[in-house]
């Protein structure tokens, strides 16, 4: 059995109290844009945390549709260039999850082929969400940059040459587990490394460095195979983390991945959010400053 920081830590990612009402709007949508938007900049006089986790909120369900229109096109037309917009739409779907009163119409604004993309992520979030409950400190951690997508890639994808698995649930599981590897630290449970093994489990599918980003993924490999994958995925998925809500949102970024597979570089620029009852905080690479 495997304990990590699922239940703990997936208040990072998608979920904060909402304390504004939404604005009414019109019953006619407004005009989708069908080109990127500007990509704003984070504030460059503030590291506060929690400042910077409202830094790319919309203020309209129309402007959050145009949002995730623009960024949406841009991570899917496979480009290496795609600047902030991955953060920028972690930020629209973060705001889906946390405001539903928005969803209907933020969906009816969307082109048909980004409907089913943005559903799904928003699901996966509304399901972490549900498994958390906001923490009164910031968690003992450093932030630390990933590394390049393209090298976990291969790795995803030796594990899936060896296992049979598809590299998009590795993905998904290293996303969510600690954002392709940017937190550094243990869970309360004891838990390390990219993909979260206590040391105990460990010592029965891992070889090498717990620590080691192309260890860890190959030993989720083993462990996923050892339990029923690629076989029996549910089974699989619930033995790396007894919650079906866990195991919806795994199958639902890996099949956003799987349709398309230029959203992998999406996920991979999504940042380290934590859920405090002060309100979410944005764990920037680099925190805590020393």
């Amino acid at each position: 059995m495997l304990l990590r920081f699922s239940i703990v830590a997936l208040a990072l990612t998608l979920s904060t109290t909402c304390t504004s009402e939404a604005p009414s709007v019109a019953p006619t949508p407004a005009p989708i844009r069908t080109t990127p938007p500007p990509t704003p900049s984070p504030s460059p006089v503030s590291n506060d945390p929690f400042a910077l986790a409202t830094r790319y909120d919309s203020h309209s369900p129309a402007e959050l549709a145009a949002t995730l229109v623009g960024t949406e096109q841009a991570i899917r037309s496979g480009g290496d260039d795609i600047g902030d917009r991955p953060r920028v739409q972690q930020a629209a779907y973060r705001q889906l999850v946390r405001m539903p009163e928005w969803r209907a119409e933020v969906f009816r604004r969307l082109p048909g082929e980004l409907r089913g993309i943005a559903e799904a992520n928003v699901r996966a979030g509304a399901e972490l969400r549900a498994l958390t409950a906001p923490r009164t400190e910031l968690p003992p951690w450093r932030i630390v940059p990933p590394p390049p997508a393209k090298e976990l890639k291969r790795y995803y994808d030796a594990a899936q040459k060896e296992f049979g698995i598809d590299w998009t649930y590795l993905a998904a599981i290293h996303l969510v587990e600690t954002r392709m590897g940017r937190i550094r630290g243990t869970s309360i449970a004891g838990a390390r490394g990219p993909m979260q093994f206590l040391p105990s489990t460990w010592s029965r599918w891992g070889e090498g460095d717990i620590e080691s980003a192309h260890d860890s993924i190959l030993a989720a490999g083993r462990y996923l195979r050892g339990n029923g994958a690629p076989g029996d995925m549910d089974r699989a998925l619930f033995a790396y983390n007894h919650s079906n809500r866990y195991v919806q949102a795994i199958k639902d970024y890996a099949q956003v991945m799987r349709d398309h597979e230029p959203a992998y570089l999406g996920y991979y620029g999504w940042e380290v959010y934590y859920r405090t009852t002060k309100g979410d905080a944005l764990l920037y690479v680099g925190w805590p400053d020393k």
